[in-house]
């Protein structure tokens, strides 16, 4: 896995996009673009890049939100729609004509809109625990979470200035690592994420750009009325144990991918939110599949 580099895209007034390859580029291979869920990086992605086949089947490229690892703009606000734009641009600026789109949870919805913005671009979509819809009654009822229960203490909290030694502190790595990972989280990927976090939101820099990060995970548009112009194939992956999002609503989504050339949703038994690094085998083998199918 290569360090992470930046590159600089027009998007929101001039941006630096924080990507990682898995290995040099081979033009020869398609492309897996890889979108990080909330407050991670594209460190989510390790166990995707120890994996020897699914490197040999395509380059992988990790790229990272607003808000989130080495990405920087000189706006303080943004959207899942700049990402998007910002993410097809850096795939301009990188070279790469046309790829297939990974994401989890946010990263599926960034993946659905780069679907959206450049239908000639995303050769197919892999959502990952995930859901399509904005946070409405409608997605609680069919037993998803309460999205403003968990964000609003978060945005009101984080509405102040603060020092320059702060960080979000050890309850909200906690709270992030039991809704994504579950409560069997190894120490070793315990301590990495707190210290991760904890270094990457520091600051009164860290504060603005966390909060920005929960003021879209709440506050974000759905796509339903979108779905239906999304031509590629969809593979959508979501495990049974997930906390944020249900099958049910997955199995709701799915279903208005009406023009897709092929879409399918795949259940993982005991699969988390963070579906990447809590199965990483059966999300490996299903997206080399995907691919080789339809690359």
């Amino acid at each position: 896995m290569q360090d992470v580099k930046t590159v600089e895209v027009p998007h929101l007034c001039s941006s630096k996009i924080g990507y990682r390859f898995g290995a040099n580029y081979d033009a020869s291979k398609p492309t897996l673009i890889m979108v990080n869920s909330f407050a991670t990086s594209s460190q989510l992605y390790r166990p995707q890049y120890a994996d020897k086949d699914l490197m040999d089947t395509a380059n992988l490229l990790a790229f990272e939100l607003f808000g989130h690892g080495e990405t920087r703009s000189n706006s303080p606000q943004f959207t899942y729609w700049d990402s998007a734009i910002a993410n097809l641009q850096a795939m301009d600026k990188l070279g790469i004509d046309k790829a297939f789109v990974l994401g989890t949870s946010q990263g599926g919805w960034v993946a659905a809109r780069m679907a959206l913005l450049a239908p000639d671009r995303i050769l197919g979509i892999i959502p990952l625990g995930t859901s399509m819809d904005y946070e409405s009654a409608q997605s609680q009822e069919l037993g998803c979470w309460d999205g403003a229960a968990f964000n609003s203490p978060l945005v009101d909290a984080l509405a102040q200035t603060v020092s320059s030694d702060w960080d979000p502190g050890p309850d909200f790595c906690e709270a992030l690592l039991a809704a994504g990972f579950g409560p069997d989280v190894s120490d070793e990927e315990r301590a990495f994420w707190h210290k991760t976090l904890r270094a990457n939101y520091k600051g009164d820099e860290g504060r603005r750009r966390l909060r920005m990060c929960a003021i879209n995970l709440r506050d974000r548009d759905g796509l339903y009325g979108r779905l239906d112009y999304i031509i590629c194939p969809v593979l959508w992956i979501h495990g049974t144990a997930d906390q944020v999002y249900s099958v049910k609503n997955a199995e709701t989504g799915i279903a208005k991918f009406v023009n897709s050339k092929d879409s399918s949703l795949s259940v993982v038994e005991d699969g988390q939110h963070f579906l990447s690094a809590s199965h990483p085998q059966e999300v490996n083998a299903q997206t080399r599949a995907f691919i080789k199918t339809h690359g």
